[in-house]
């Protein structure tokens, strides 16, 4: 039997023992999360910058409940019994982030962007972060699959 060292995408390897005997399945699925990217030039406080990725996360899921397509809302209910996971990535400027925001959009993913009000660190409107998903983790990963963590 071979074995690899690195796991194949999207497939679950299972691995059973019984009776002394060793059985490897691969079984194929899907795997959702949500990616949530963030400017840095913009250089918020910790608390504000936790507020605008909790506000990106919201706002795709609020936009798939009014307003998603049938996929959407079943990629939602599968990311939802899954963990919801998240993850937090970063861009240098605006325009990287638009880049990003366009690429999802062209991709039909659900997405989001944050304007800020301005009552705090940065002026009104000012374009924070934005939210890619609930969707399948490999269609995010062709977009932000470069990206480097927060």
């Amino acid at each position: 039997m071979e074995k690899y060292s690195k796991p194949i995408p999207g497939y679950k390897v299972l691995h059973e023992k019984n009776k002394g005997i060793n059985r490897c399945m691969i079984m194929l699925y899907t795997m959702y999360k949500q990616v949530i990217v963030v400017r840095r030039d913009l250089r918020l406080g910790k608390g504000k910058l936790a507020a605008q990725v909790a506000h990106a996360s919201c706002e795709a899921v609020f936009s798939i409940l009014e307003r998603g397509s049938a996929v959407w809302r079943e990629w939602l209910d599968s990311w939802k019994r899954s963990g919801q996971e998240k993850v937090v990535l970063r861009v240098d400027t605006l325009n990287e982030l638009l880049e990003l925001y366009n690429k999802a959009k062209a991709a039909g993913l659900p997405i989001s962007l944050v304007r800020d009000a301005g009552h705090t660190q940065v002026p009104p409107g000012t374009i924070t972060a934005i939210a890619i998903g609930p969707a399948p983790e490999h269609e995010i990963d062709k977009i932000t699959g470069h990206l480097k963590l927060l």
